[in-house]
């Protein structure tokens, strides 16, 4: 499902999602749902890189069509971002879009991506 084809409530779902994604881990989120144009990896690396701030950035872009779905994080998010974290939450969005559902899934990943890069809380007092 191409992004133009979200309802105007399913785009605000998603725009919450990753306004609460920022707010909870201080990157910024970026989601393309649509067509890849030409390999879907480079592809979204182009995206990712056009962003305003990409080292602080997370793209999820989704292809519905050609069931594809790449994540790609910027150098500053790695750190405190794995791999792991990252397969995890691909494996919940996979889930999602399997049931046909592309929203919940968007929303799925950027949360379980944003809980995954937040800082952790210090338990200790000065």
């Amino acid at each position: 499902m191409p992004a133009g084809e979200f309802n105007a409530a399913q785009q605000a779902e998603i725009d919450r999602a990753i306004r609460t994604a920022e707010t909870t881990c201080r990157f910024e989120f970026s989601v393309y749902v649509g067509a890849a144009q030409g390999e879907t990896r480079p592809f979204a690396q182009r995206l990712h890189a056009a962003l305003n701030n990409p080292a602080r950035s997370v793209l999820i872009l989704v292809d519905p069509a050609a069931r594809r779905l790449e994540v790609v994080t910027g150098e500053v998010v790695r750190r405190s971002l794995d791999d792991g974290a990252v397969r995890l939450a691909v494996a919940g969005m996979q889930s999602a879009f399997a049931s046909g559902d592309v929203v919940a899934g968007v929303k799925h990943g950027v949360n379980q991506l944003a809980e995954a890069a937040r800082a952790p809380r210090s338990l200790h007092g000065s």
